[in-house]
C-alpha cells in the first residue's frame, strides 16, 4: 500500500508549528520512527512533504526530506512550490533539483499562502511538472493556521489551472475538506484532477476512536463517501494518512472503512502508482 501524503520534517508555514516535536529529532530517529509507522500500518511505499523556503540552495525545500528518504525503504519526496519565487535563477535551481530525479512531486499550500491557484507566480512551477510529468498537490480546505485564508484554498480555485494545464495531473489535498462535495465536482469536470484522502481527522488513535467523537466520525464518513459517489471516479482517488497529524495504522483504518471494500485496492495501491508513475519505484 501506498501513503501519498505524510511530513518528516517542519513545514515552515505561516501559523504552523512543526506539528509534532519528533518532526526536530536527528535524521536518524525520524527515519526509524517513519519505518515503523510504514510497517504497522502496511505501507510499502510514502511520499514525504518538503517544506516552504528552504533557503537559496534548497529551492524545493527537499534536502532534509531526502536525507530521512535516505533511511526509509520506499520513501519519496514532494517539493514545495514558493509562488514569490518564480524568478529565473530560483526556477533553474528547482529544475536541477526535479532532473536528480529524487523528487516525485510539486505541492502549493493554497491558503497558507495568500494565492490562488491560479496565480501567475505558480505558472512556472505547472510547466515543469508538464515537462517532468510530475504531479502537482494543492492543499485545500480548512488550514491548520489562524493566518490561512480560506478562499485560497477553496477547491473550486483549482478547476481553472486544471483546464489551462490540461497535460498536468492535479491532486486536491484532503478532499477540500469541508468543501468535499465542491472537490468532487472538480474531479467528476475535469479528468486530470485527483484527490487524496489525507488529514480528515487529527489526533491519537484513542482520540480517532473515542465515543465523544463518534458523530463527527459518522458524519465525515458520510461525507467522504458522498463526494465519492458523486465523482464517479474511483481511480482518481489515493490514499494519505498527513502522519504525524495521526497515526498511520489508525487513520488507515479509518479510510478502509469510509472507501467500499471493492476500491481498497485502487484508493490505497493502484491509483498512486498510476498517479505517481516510474519515479516512485523501489
Amino acid at each position: 500500500m501506498i501513503d501519498a501524503h505524510i511530513h518528516v520534517v517542519p513545514p515552515n508555514l505561516p501559523g504552523v508549528g512543526p506539528l509534532s516535536p519528533g518532526l526536530r529529532a536527528s535524521i536518524e530517529n525520524v527515519g526509524r520512527v517513519v519505518r515503523e509507522q510504514m510497517h504497522a500500518a502496511g505501507m510499502t511505499h510514502a511520499a514525504a512533504m518538503g517544506c516552504l523556503d528552504g533557503g537559496p540552495d534548497d529551492p524545493l525545500g527537499v534536502q532534509r526530506t531526502l536525507q530521512i528518504c535516505r533511511e526509509v525503504k520506499g520513501l519519496f519526496a514532494i517539493g514545495i512550490a514558493d509562488p514569490t519565487r518564480h524568478d529565473e535563477e530560483h526556477l533553474e535551481r528547482t529544475e536541477a533539483q526535479i532532473r536528480t530525479g529524487r523528487v516525485v512531486a510539486l505541492k502549493a499550500y493554497l491558503g497558507y499562502t495568500h494565492y490562488f491557484a491560479s496565480d501567475r507566480g505558480y505558472v512556472p512551477y505547472y510547466e515543469l511538472a508538464a515537462k517532468y510529468k510530475l504531479p502537482f498537490f494543492f492543499h485545500t480546505g480548512d488550514t491548520y493556521s489562524p493566518y490561512g485564508k480560506l478562499k485560497y484554498a477553496h477547491p473550486l480555485t483549482v478547476d481553472e489551472v486544471a483546464v489551462d494545464f490540461p497535460k498536468v495531473n492535479f491532486v486536491l489535498c484532503h478532499v477540500g475538506n469541508p468543501w468535499t462535495l465542491d472537490a468532487a465536482e472538480v474531479i467528476y469536470k475535469n479528468m486530470n484532477v485527483w484527490a487524496d484522502l489525507s488529514g480528515l481527522v487529527v489526533g491519537s488513535e484513542e482520540e480517532i476512536d473515542a465515543e465523544a467523537n463518534s458523530q463527527n466520525r459518522r458524519d465525515l464518513i458520510e461525507r467522504i463517501r458522498a463526494a465519492f459517489r458523486y465523482a464517479e471516479r474511483p481511480n482518481r482517488f489515493i490514499y494519505g494518512s498527513d502522519w504525524p497529524l495521526a497515526p498511520m495504522p489508525a487513520y488507515s483504518e479509518l479510510i478502509h472503512e469510509m472507501i467500499p471494500i471493492q476500491f481498497h485496492e485502487m484508493v490505497f495501491t493502484e491509483n498512486a502508482r498510476t498517479l505517481f508513475g516510474e519515479r516512485m519505484r523501489g
